[in-house]
């Protein structure tokens, strides 16, 4: 059964990339955002735009009764999840597959425990550069979707399914066949990144450089690893390389950083 219609929930940075991308390439009416009626109303007066371009949305309010989407996407921020799961009933059918791009390690189960283990697909989104400032979205590199099965060592029909279709769509992916190390992996990369650069009130840039930011980086990453170690996950010592580093628009005082790192 190929992927016909798709339905993403969450207009952020991630929402916007994906959905603006994926417009350009299915007819208007298979592919939808679902938000609420006052957040279409403002979409609708103030618009969304990606890079310059003014996002054409097809939105549909959650109370909207229409065919189950093929593909469902959540891609709201994590304080978000219990509402976004209610705001999607009516999307979800028999065979609808449904991945979370939310960083973390918990947003899969949360979801499987309102629709069920069985249409989840584990997913991370690598790679991204995108910036989102009040309802304009720039980026530079779009990045992929990696995504698999929960269980290890297997690439079923489902994702073959969803790997044919992002094909189709010029969307970049991988396929993989260990999901739950990837999770873990770029929860591991977040909190090492993520929570120095809040605590030192500094950038991106700052963690390639020597000295006690990095340090803590590090130190963070590897608390990552003794509790993969309780999950059966067995993430190793890290070597943390830059890849590249992207000129962006945030908030920083040195160009940010795209952190790649071996397991």
């Amino acid at each position: 059964m190929a992927i016909k219609k798709v339905s993403i929930i969450g207009l952020g940075a991630l929402g916007i990339l994906l959905g603006h991308h994926l417009s350009k390439r299915m007819p208007q009416g298979d592919l939808r955002i679902i938000a609420d009626q006052d957040r279409v109303r403002r979409y609708q007066s103030d618009f969304v735009y990606c890079n310059g371009e003014r996002c054409e949305f097809n939105y549909w309010i959650p109370e909207d009764i229409g065919e189950p989407a093929d593909l469902l996407i959540f891609a709201v921020k994590y304080n978000g999840l219990n509402e976004a799961i209610q705001a999607v009933k009516n999307q979800v059918g028999e065979h609808t597959i449904i991945l979370s791009a939310l960083n973390g390690i918990t947003s899969e189960t949360i979801i499987g425990q309102t629709y069920g283990m069985e249409k989840i697909l584990f997913c991370t989104a690598q790679g991204m550069d995108a910036v989102k400032v009040e309802n304009r979205l720039t980026y530079n590199h779009l990045g992929m979707l990696v995504f698999g099965e929960r269980e290890a060592g297997i690439i079923s029909q489902r994702v073959k399914r969803v790997a044919q279709f992002f094909e189709s769509m010029a969307l970049p992916h991988e396929a993989v066949t260990d999901m739950k190390k990837r999770i873990w992996g770029k929860f591991m990369l977040n909190v090492g990144v993520n929570q120095t650069v809040a605590v030192y009130e500094s950038n991106y840039g700052e963690i390639q450089k020597k000295g006690a930011a990095r340090d803590t980086m590090i130190a963070a990453m590897r608390e990552v690893m003794v509790l993969s170690d309780k999950e059966g996950i067995n993430l190793t010592e890290v070597t943390i390389q830059i890849h590249k580093i992207v000129n962006t628009k945030k908030r920083c005082k040195a160009p940010q950083a795209v952190i790649g790192f071996h397991l």
